[in-house]
């Protein structure tokens, strides 16, 4: 009798001690490259803050932006090993780990970012969230942001034409097709991190660069390139993914609370962006930057030029690149 009480014990015990473990707070971890108040930080920190009301406190999100935890390259190495929860990083430095989303680095791809939105939206970008999830890379494909279209800057002259690129260094990311692709306008694509680009510029180990306006000026690049030519070479989205060693130790509820409010935060980045956009834009004008926009003539040379890029890279991703282009 004596021995069936322990026995008895020592069971209510394990089962309180496993009723605890799921009541167990779990602070996720969230890095990004950009500032506090940067609409991807933001839509990540409002996932973190829907989790939080919904699992009673259960779970939460700890926000790193500013780089805290090294660039998008790191990110992507924490939440492979489950260092981290959450990674915001670009397709551009996600392509080389799944080959599968080479196929948004290549430029013009898009029409223009309106395109690219009903491309995410759609069949094609959750077929691309779900490639990342079975890659068996240890990561899951949550949710794409916006992060508008790329285009150049410089800090020694305009690059009004295809001639102006000649010779200029220019940083890209990490990604031989992004080098290939600078290469073949006539510039000597360098491909570094973005935790080194504004160093980089004020040294001139670069003469230019190429991102959206909101890196350009928010992250303080303006203030060594006074001059941004509107070319819109690349529109790549951005990826929220998650580490799966940590999302296989969730329940399945909150796996489909994460996949909701991933999808919500698809759609409210995408207000604040352009916001933010035009925020950057009209800070860049008020700071004296020369903003040059292609003319339609001269963006058609800037295409015909990066034919080595899609003859090279594009192949592989002929179906796709089709279903791109029937998108409406």
């Amino acid at each position: 009798m004596k021995h069936t009480l322990v026995a008895a014990g020592i069971l209510a015990a394990a089962f309180a001690s496993s009723g605890a473990l799921a009541q167990q707070k779990l602070v996720l971890k969230a890095s990004d490259v950009h500032p506090g108040g940067y609409p991807t930080v933001v839509a990540v920190e409002d996932i973190g803050k829907k989790l939080e009301k919904a699992t009673n406190g259960r779970l939460s999100v700890a926000m790193y932006p500013s780089m805290q935890l090294g660039g998008e390259k790191e990110a992507i190495e924490q939440a492979q090993v489950g260092a981290i929860a959450f990674a915001r990083v670009s397709v551009g430095a996600l392509g080389p780990v799944v080959d599968d989303l080479n196929v948004f680095n290549l430029p013009y791809v898009f029409r223009n970012t309106e395109h690219m939105q009903h491309v995410i939206d759609g069949p094609i970008g959750q077929d691309l969230l779900d490639k990342v999830t079975n890659s068996g890379k240890g990561l899951v494909g949550l949710a794409w942001m916006d992060a508008g279209a790329r285009n150049f800057y410089s800090t020694k002259k305009p690059i009004k034409t295809m001639a102006d690129l000649k010779g200029m260094k220019v940083r890209v990311m990490g990604n031989p097709m992004f080098v290939d692709m600078a290469n073949a306008m006539g510039g000597n694509g360098i491909a570094m991190g973005y935790d080194q680009v504004f160093t980089a510029l004020q040294t001139g180990v670069v003469d230019g660069a190429e991102n959206n306006p909101p890196s350009f000026v928010f992250d303080n690049h303006y203030q060594a390139a006074k001059f941004y030519t509107v070319d819109e070479h690349l529109i790549v989205p951005e990826m929220v993914v998650f580490s799966k060693k940590i999302w296989d130790t969730l329940s399945k509820d909150e796996q489909a609370l994460l996949a909701k409010f991933g999808k919500e935060a698809q759609q409210e980045e995408r207000k604040l962006w352009d916001v933010y956009e035009k925020q950057a834009m009209d800070k860049a004008k008020a700071a004296g930057i020369e903003i040059i926009q292609v003319a339609a003539a001269d963006k058609k040379a800037f295409q015909d030029a990066v034919k080595p890029v899609w003859d090279k890279y594009g192949p592989k991703y002929t179906d796709t690149v089709k279903r791109i282009q029937e998108t409406k």
